[in-house]
């Protein structure tokens, strides 16, 4: 099993992992899924590009012996901060800690790129999710923003905002 940089050549790959994670039957195999609160595609081929190609973000990929890959994170640098976004781990693969470990090492590219804080947003109503997130030292800051800005992700079910949770990494 290996950590490392996404690169173009897996947009197709992470792109479908990434929908089959959050999104449709296949989704609903594992405990992160959102297919009960947002219908169509969590992320398309040309949105996964633009990540890619972003000088200020990074995607880590977690593949297997055979090189497929098994899970990713997005994480964007903002300031002194360090965005983390789109964890996803194949269902059938959920709950056996490779999603800490990406965790892991997202905070420790935090650190290397002299950012001192890990900055999410998570559903709200996704508890099972943010308490995973307490447990790894992450907190609400307060803040709460709609999701309206954000349906690009899929279309909402039911209403949704986004809290803002962080964790300081130095």
């Amino acid at each position: 099993m290996t950590i490392s940089k996404a690169t173009l050549n897996d947009v197709a790959e992470l792109t479908a992992l990434v929908n089959r994670a959050y999104r449709g039957e296949e989704s609903m195999k594992g405990w992160a899924t959102e297919a009960h609160i947002l219908d169509g595609q969590r992320i398309d081929q040309d949105m996964m590009t633009e990540h890619l190609t972003d000088v200020n973000a990074t995607i880590l990929k977690y593949t297997n012996e055979a090189a497929e890959i098994e899970a990713c994170v997005y994480l964007e640098k903002k300031d002194h901060k360090l965005y983390l976004g789109m964890l996803s781990v194949l269902p059938r693969l959920q709950a056996k800690g490779i999603g800490r470990q990406l965790l892991d090492a997202s905070e420790q590219l935090a650190r290397e790129l002299d950012c001192d804080t890990m900055a999410m947003t998570v559903i709200s109503s996704r508890q099972q999710l943010i308490e995973w997130y307490q447990r790894r030292g992450y907190d609400f800051t307060g803040e709460v923003q709609p999701f309206h800005a954000h349906t690009r992700f899929g279309v909402p079910k039911v209403p949704i905002e986004l809290v803002v949770m962080e964790k300081v990494v130095k």
